[in-house]
């Protein structure tokens, strides 16, 4: 028999906040995370501007000794997850249960800004002097392996890397393991820390990001005709996943039910989506397909919508051809309500799909849809949607999806319901 699963808790880290509440409150209220790069010299960069976990001390959850032993992507899913597994009293299991915990995590880089030191150190100093560290400190899977070690979790711990659809594919794979039986919960979700001369600079190369420098808060403005590429952010977003009956007889607040997988590729281009997003058409319907949930019953879409010309429209282009006149809310009265969050975080790359999942989760809970800021001018092809412009408006949501797209036409979409 296939089994339920619902999410208990959410921890983030981002740029609007070092928390989930404070990240919460931040993007209810409409606020910017962007702002000038302070974590290396941007001067002689294009782009000058990115989504910084200012607030964020690795100390407050690692030991001071300890910190080393992690490049600052793994601290950030440390600090997140930290916060989604206490606030439901997961880390107080019983050894016995610990075995049928499992620990997923998606990232896209992993340590890229150990890297870079790293091989300073390789070119001024020598071989002989590369921290013993460096290796379990940037490999990718150290994230999960850092949280499962952290709580005793002894199910299956590892990575997904499909670019900016990482932290959804992990989600979405925590839930078939538990669905299935395997499992009975799971920490899944997303993390990254790419603000770094390499990562900054490789995007710059593709043409790829905002170079909106003088004014950051308004740089990521997803639909928005004045947009001009994606603003790269750092953190982490994971939820806490568990078997619905497992949750209900440990007293576990449930926050939604994810009831919906659904992953394709486009099989069409190294960064483009395919016309009319024909993969990510496929991922939503999929999702909803797995689901049982006619598209009508679709209340709110959390949007990948990076805030790039073509990545934006194509995904557009997707929903009409999913959800025909569903999707156009302004002429179908109530209809479907999308909104771009990337507008206030800036894209967490690997971490967006985890990151966007907890605000779905979160949204469901309290019937508030956040809003789409920089949204001044939408383009022709948006104007019949409704994109909460500005500021966050009440709804009660009953199903939600979200999307998560990358480079390489790899596409995710993950369906909630609410509890």
């Amino acid at each position: 028999m296939t089994r339920r699963v619902v999410v208990t808790s959410v921890g983030i880290v981002s740029p609007l906040g070092a928390d989930t509440v404070t990240t919460w409150n931040a993007l209810v209220a409409g606020k910017s995370g962007i702002g000038p790069i302070t974590r290396f010299d941007a001067s002689q960069f294009p782009t000058r501007i990115a989504g910084e976990c200012r607030d964020f001390d690795p100390e407050k959850y690692i030991e001071k000794k300890r910190v080393r032993e992690g490049d600052r992507f793994i601290h950030l899913a440390i600090g997140a997850s930290d916060q989604a597994v206490r606030a439901v009293g997961l880390e107080a299991l019983s050894d016995e249960a610990k075995e049928r915990v499992g620990t997923f995590m998606g990232t896209g880089f992993c340590g890229l800004e150990l890297v870079e030191r790293v091989k300073e150190t390789l070119l001024e100093k020598g071989p002989r002097r590369i921290t013993p560290y460096f290796i379990p400190a940037a490999i990718a899977n150290l994230a999960p392996g850092q949280v499962s070690m952290r709580f005793g979790f002894k199910g299956p711990n590892y990575t997904t890397t499909s670019a900016c659809s990482s932290g959804a594919h992990a989600i979405g794979e925590a839930f078939r393991w538990i669905q299935r039986g395997d499992l009975d919960a799971a920490v899944a979700g997303g993390t990254e820390a790419t603000i770094t001369g390499l990562g900054v600079g490789g995007f710059n190369a593709m043409r790829a990001l905002s170079e909106n420098n003088e004014a950051p808060e308004k740089a990521s403005r997803p639909f928005d005709k004045g947009r001009d590429g994606f603003v790269c952010s750092e953190g982490s977003g994971v939820i806490v996943l568990e078997e619905r009956e497992s949750a209900m007889k440990r007293g576990a607040p449930i926050l939604c039910e994810i009831v919906g997988y659904g992953a394709t590729s486009d099989a069409y281009h190294l960064t483009q989506p395919a016309p009319e997003g024909e993969g990510a058409q496929r991922a939503m319907k999929h999702a909803l397909r797995d689901g049982k949930l006619d598209l009508e019953r679709v209340d709110y879409v959390n949007a990948h919508a990076t805030s790039t010309p073509i990545g934006d429209r194509q995904e557009q282009l997707a929903m009409r051809g999913v959800f025909g006149e569903h999707a156009l809310a302004k002429k179908n009265g109530r209809g479907l309500w999308v909104s771009a969050t990337k507008s206030m975080t800036g894209h967490l790359l690997g971490a967006a799909g985890g990151l966007e999942a907890a605000i779905t989760a979160l949204a469901i809970r309290d019937g508030v849809v956040p809003p789409t800021i920089n949204l001044d001018d939408p383009d022709d092809d948006a104007r019949d949607f409704e994109f909460v412009p500005h500021e966050a408006r009440q709804r009660k949501i009953d199903v939600a999806i979200s999307n998560a797209f990358g480079f390489g036409g790899t596409n995710v979409t993950l369906a909630f319901v609410r509890a």
